[in-house]
């Protein structure tokens, strides 16, 4: 086809009216499962892309879905980075667009967030680094603005009932593992060394170290804590140290941590960090992979179904597992 595929050229292809190609388009819940598959089978192989500016025209709606860019610098801040990332490629592939804003606290944050929703800017939001107390979720909620959380809404006693959608990854599993793999090569005076709570992701992943030691009988009482910081991690660990604390491995909430960890330890103790970022791979730290992908495309899905235009004000929730990188 030497033109650009229309609206036309699909209805033909897939053998419904240009109406019907309209509906699988942009009201995807009225059109029957099967001629909705043969529709997206037809949109598929013409390379059909709708015309962005028109549909924002018929519909109200601006394609587009706003995240903030936070201002997380050091090794943590290559998680954000990769998701993200991510997060675009599987927005462009439902024809929609990030939109990315700075704010220095939560509060400007919402002061963003206001602005954005009452100049029609957005269709919703993806919101990060949830924690207990967080006002956002309930602020967007009170007005029914579509959004979805990548990280779970702290404190609450069911999070599967949550009101609102959100995507995690299970840190309690992911560290649950990397501390029965050391247990099972014959390690028993393993630590811990985590951030000071309350702190959603850090206490889960310092339940799931305390677990597996409990589980295989052996005592959980070395649980350092300090910020997340090389410095700081590297302090701690020496300190423990010279009180007393034979470490004979190091499970970390995170790789700034664990970057610290092995400063203070040396090559000889394994240490395992969280989020393998490239400082824990370029170093040959042991580290827990996130499935930042995974959770990017999970994200979009919470918030568009399998349509092209975002729902309203929803629930459900994905919670994705973790692997364990290992290096020796």
């Amino acid at each position: 086809m030497s033109h650009p595929a229309t609206v036309a050229d699909v209805a033909l292809a897939a053998g419904v009216s240009r109406q019907t190609v309209s509906n699988a388009l942009n009201r995807p819940e009225v059109v029957r499962p099967a001629t909705l598959t043969r529709v997206q089978a037809a949109i598929d192989d013409l390379g059909y892309r709708p015309h962005a500016s028109a549909r924002r025209l018929r519909t109200r709606q601006s394609s587009t879905l706003g995240v903030r860019l936070e201002p997380v610098h050091g090794i943590s801040g290559a998680v954000l980075d990769r998701f993200l990332h991510a997060l675009v490629e599987c927005a462009d592939l439902r024809g929609m667009r990030i939109l990315l804003f700075t704010a220095t606290d939560v509060d400007d944050e919402l002061a963003h967030i206001e602005r954005l929703v009452e100049g029609s800017d957005v269709d919703g939001f993806v919101l990060t680094s949830t924690f207990h107390g967080d006002p956002r979720a309930a602020w967007l909620g009170a007005r029914d603005i579509p959004f979805v959380t990548f990280g779970r809404p702290w404190g609450l006693p069911d999070m599967d009932a949550a009101p609102h959608p959100w995507v995690d990854v299970d840190g309690y599993a992911g560290v649950h593992v990397a501390t029965e793999h050391l247990v099972a090569q014959g390690h028993r005076r393993i630590g811990f060394l985590g951030w000071p709570s309350p702190s959603g992701q850090g206490d889960e992943r310092r339940r799931g170290w305390r677990d597996a030691m409990r589980a295989a009988g052996l005592p959980d009482d070395p649980g350092l804590t300090c910020e997340d910081d090389v410095t700081a991690a590297t302090g701690t660990v020496a300190a423990a140290v010279e009180d007393g604390a034979g470490f004979d491995a190091l499970v970390c909430a995170s790789d700034t941590l664990a970057l610290g960890a092995r400063f203070a330890l040396g090559a000889a103790v394994p240490v395992v960090g969280y989020d393998d970022t490239p400082v824990a791979e370029a170093v040959g730290i042991s580290s827990v992979e996130q499935p930042l992908v995974e959770v990017a495309a999970a994200a979009i899905e919470l918030l568009m179904g399998t349509g092209r235009t975002v729902l309203p004000a929803s629930t459900g929730h994905r919670l994705l597992a973790p692997r364990v990188v290992w290096r020796s």
